[in-house]
């Protein structure tokens, strides 16, 4: 064994996925990984939109997804009481 981890990168989702919260693994332009999870508003013309957590909208093409899956929905805010 040579001590070194590697990943299987997957891709389950698809179209058919919008509506659900979704993480996505996109390779950047000088080959870095950057993680967007959000729910997925659409997926069309090979741009995935995700809507974060912030409200913001991440734009992610299609052909620099090198995984994807569904996962559960967020958990609640957590709301901070005084003693």
């Amino acid at each position: 064994m040579s001590g070194r981890l590697t990943a299987r990168l997957v891709v389950s989702i698809s179209p058919a996925d919008v509506g659900q919260r979704v993480s996505l693994r996109r390779r950047l332009p000088e080959g870095a990984y950057s993680d967007v999870v959000g729910v997925l508003e659409s997926w069309a013309d090979g741009v995935l939109r995700v809507r974060r957590r912030t409200g913001e909208l991440a734009e992610v093409r299609e052909d620099t997804v090198v995984a994807g899956k569904v996962v559960p929905p967020a958990p609640p805010a957590r709301r901070h009481t005084t003693p």
